[in-house]
């Protein structure tokens, strides 16, 4: 049985893509800082090489230590940074982590821990590094939230 263009127009939006479908976040990637000045074709292209990962509340995103091979861009949800030593940093959406190990190749600086359900854009290590070659300006984004990351560690610490 074939379906008529018609009927097909008429389903609601959520049963056209799947949500597990990253393109399916497509206008909220719009919304994230690190993505925001990006096209609607570029925010496409974001979201042609990720994936849509959901974690639970105490799941780990990122285990402190480990080799890195995903970045994470926070969708919904909110999650918790723990550097030892350190209070827990709480991010939310529009937030990435995980970005730190896979420019230097070195292993995960902090662990970052589900706060409640979590929805994330994830993007493996190599198609990050394609990415931000290809798209310059998530590359500068990222080298800003850096600075900003670094800046306000070291006036914490003076």
């Amino acid at each position: 049985m074939t379906t008529s263009p018609e009927v097909t127009k008429q389903l609601p939006p959520q049963f056209q893509v799947r949500h597990d479908d990253a393109r399916a976040w497509i206008d909220a990637l719009a919304a994230v800082p690190l993505l925001a000045s990006l096209s609607q074709r570029q925010r496409r292209k974001v979201a042609e090489t990720a994936r849509i990962r959901r974690f639970t509340d105490g799941t780990p995103l990122v285990v402190g230590g480990q080799a890195a091979n995903e970045l994470f861009v926070v969708l919904d949800g909110q999650v918790s940074v723990v550097v030892a030593g350190r209070p827990p940093l709480t991010m939310g959406a529009g937030s990435f982590v995980g970005e730190l190990a896979l420019l230097d190749g070195g292993p995960r600086s902090a662990s970052v821990l589900a706060d409640g359900p979590v929805v994330t854009l994830a993007v493996a290590g190599r198609r990050f590094r394609k990415l931000m070659q290809a798209e310059p300006s998530i590359a500068i984004g990222v080298a800003e939230e850096l600075a900003r990351r670094l800046r306000a560690v070291h006036t914490a610490s003076s």
